[in-house]
């Protein structure tokens, strides 16, 4: 009881703390839809179950011991970040509202891409679940348990992002927001190359 406790409590604090997922959401429940927003939470949810599944069949073990890999991870994920603040700076203003435009296939894979590969290529989200499995889960917990661990932990990603999702995409906040689309691509743009250089940093220090 007390593992699980330990397991739910350090996952509610980690998935709460601000991000790039927070700011991927955010922005496309924004500037695009609900339906992009959670979208693009159920791609982060995907994302944390990749770190999941390596972490589970020892890899994570792995990354955690060897420098130059885990430093390798930072790097490419700093890139992606990096990239994706770029764009959003370079396309400032250009999102626009979905309204009665019936949602597409098309973007719905693209929303559904961007959360997956935001999350599944931030090296924070490594640390976090390596950890998390390494140091406070008993070694002696069944298999089947820690899957249940890892599910609760990418459904925990969902449900929050979709709550924030629907926060950003209400009638009465999205319709004040909106009139700031340029700036707040600018906002979250900025703060993805932000988040990218950090890691860049980070990683060769």
């Amino acid at each position: 009881m007390t593992e699980l406790i330990a397991v739910v409590t350090i996952t509610l604090l980690a998935v709460i703390s601000p991000g790039p997922d927070f700011a991927m959401v955010s922005r496309n429940s924004l500037l695009l839809s609900r339906r992009a927003g959670v979208v693009t939470a159920c791609g982060i949810g995907a994302g944390v179950l990749i770190h999941v599944s390596y972490t589970l069949i020892g890899v994570g073990v792995v990354i955690q011991q060897s420098l130059w890999l885990f430093t390798l991870l930072k790097m490419i994920g700093a890139a992606y970040l990096i990239y994706l603040g770029v764009s959003m700076l370079r396309n400032a203003g250009a999102a626009r509202v979905s309204g009665g435009t019936p949602p597409t296939a098309a973007n719905d894979f693209a929303a559904l891409k961007t959360g997956f590969l935001t999350n599944a290529l931030n090296p924070k989200t490594t640390i976090f679940v390596v950890s998390l499995f390494m140091q406070v889960v008993n070694p002696q917990t069944s298999l089947a348990v820690q899957i249940g661990y890892g599910l609760f932990i990418a459904l925990a990603h969902i449900l929050w992002f979709s709550a924030v999702a629907l926060l950003f995409s209400a009638p009465g906040i999205n319709a004040r927001l909106l009139r700031l689309r340029k700036g707040i691509d600018r906002v979250f743009g900025g703060l993805l190359i932000a988040f990218g250089a950090l890691l860049a940093i980070a990683g060769m220090r």
